[in-house]
């Protein structure tokens, strides 16, 4: 094998910004459609931020279970562009928004009957009726916002990441524009609460969906990857699927544990659930910034593994680490020092119970501050295993640590010790450091000895 060129620290992180900076913003700006929500119904009122906060979580874990799949497309694509493997390409993106399409129409019967989950779950009857009607609505956008993900992992792991911000950005738009007419009612246009921020979000991501496609078919002729859709490829198929259902259920895994404490805020009762949802939306919004650091690990990891070259796969890894934990510290600062000013913006000055909501939320900020360190570690070194594809042990990580760890806390710390919220949050931190300390060792220990054979 021939010898690696070796890039300096400087120009990897140059390499990781040039492609991260845009996934960063896709991701901010992707999840900024849901903030949005949540904020505009916060202003609405409190039992819609409630109701928002638990369909939101189900369509979210839903959605995320099946993005596996596309999940999968990017490392597969980075691999094989880097390999010279140009029919793969196409193969395993086509394959891949072929599985996406078919969970997401087995996912759809859930979110349209969502109200009776709710009520099994123990929710308040008033906030499960409301959430169920917002599902009814959004979760048909399931479908759209799947194959979004598969066409977005596709060009990212081509490093053609500016059109999927600039699709995002204009989504993020769009969405206020319809909430403002829709969930208020403002000029003439009917007064939906809920309903109407749910039809913003379908509109949307279906509106989304056309546009990448548009792109893809009229940037990429050499990939076709329209013509013939219909055709099966069976064993790239089998590859999207072995390689993206453990991501699924990993992700699965994490998502979970967060709603698993949606629910039992809601046991403490609809203030809590509220005040919740703020603080998850919070602490999301940095989880995007590392799930964009993520991405291009993946992406640059997909690329060392292709080509064999582990130097570059050990010394992009440090890189996209040092600067994860950054914006860790950089959160932490920002969760204890200024938890009044993040959460605010949530809420009505005039809604009595902003006071309540503010008090609990801080608790809660205050709390995720402790797990922000190790989740971006989790984080990115899921992101580096999957660039090398490695997803089964990943997975058993996470349940484990997820499940048999945070969510048995969570429960402890919050009603057998009386804790409430903040120590279900604790919960959260438990599991989540489990599992950054395990997934870390998994890489180093393992997957970077796996790939090339010098200065590994």
């Amino acid at each position: 094998m021939p010898m690696q060129h070796r890039l300096t620290y400087r120009q990897h992180a140059r390499a990781v910004l040039l492609l991260g900076l845009p996934l960063i913003g896709s991701h901010v700006a992707q999840f900024a459609i849901n903030l949005s929500d949540a904020v505009m119904l916060g202003w609405y009122s409190v039992e819609a931020l409630a109701a928002e906060v638990l369909g939101g979580t189900l369509f979210f874990v839903l959605f995320i279970m099946g993005s596996g799949f596309a999940w999968a497309v990017m490392p597969m694509v980075a691999s094989a562009e880097a390999s010279g493997q140009e029919t793969q390409v196409r193969r395993v993106t086509r394959m891949g928004l072929w599985a996406s399409l078919f969970y997401g129409v087995l996912a759809l019967p859930v979110m349209i009957w969502s109200e009776a989950v709710f009520a099994l779950l123990g929710q308040d009857p008033d906030v499960a009726e409301l959430a169920g009607q917002y599902l009814e609505i959004a979760g048909w956008g399931i479908v759209p916002a799947l194959l979004v993900m598969v066409l977005k992992s596709y060009l990212a792991a081509l490093e053609r990441t500016s059109v999927v911000l600039w699709v995002t950005l204009a989504a993020v738009v769009v969405n206020v524009g319809i909430n403002y007419l829709l969930i208020f009612g403002n000029l003439g246009f009917p007064e939906l609460g809920v309903r109407g921020a749910a039809i913003a979000s379908l509109l949307v991501n279906t509106a989304a969906l056309l546009a990448l496609a548009v792109y893809v078919a009229a940037s990429a002729p050499e990939h076709a990857m329209f013509q013939r859709f219909w055709r099966p490829d069976w064993e790239a198929l089998g590859a999207v699927f072995r390689l993206g259902w453990p991501i699924g259920l990993t992700s699965l895994a994490e998502v979970g544990l967060f709603a698993a404490a949606s629910v039992m805020m809601g046991w403490l009762g609809t203030l809590s659930l509220a005040a919740h949802g703020i603080a998850l939306q919070v602490t999301s919004v940095v989880f995007m910034v590392h799930i964009g650091l993520s991405n291009v690990a993946t992406v640059r990891a997909g690329q060392a593994f292709g080509r064999g070259d582990g130097v570059a796969l050990r010394d992009g890894a440090k890189v996209v680490l040092g600067m994860a934990g950054a914006v860790a510290v950089t959160t932490m600062v920002m969760f204890l020092v200024v938890p009044d000013l993040l959460i605010g913006v949530f809420l009505d000055p005039d809604d009595p119970d902003r006071a309540a909501v503010m008090a609990a939320g801080r608790q809660l900020l205050a709390a995720a501050a402790l797990f922000q360190l190790v989740d971006a570690a989790q984080v990115s070194a899921l992101g580096l295993l999957r660039g090398v594809q490695d997803t089964r042990v990943p997975m058993v990580i996470a349940a484990l640590s997820y499940w048999a760890v945070g969510v048995p806390v969570s429960y402890g710390l919050g009603f057998v010790f009386g804790f409430g919220g903040p120590g279900i949050w604790l919960g959260l931190a438990a599991g989540l450091a489990l599992a950054g300390v395990f997934m870390l060792v998994r890489f180093w220990g393992w997957s970077a000895r796996g790939v090339g054979v010098q200065g590994v």
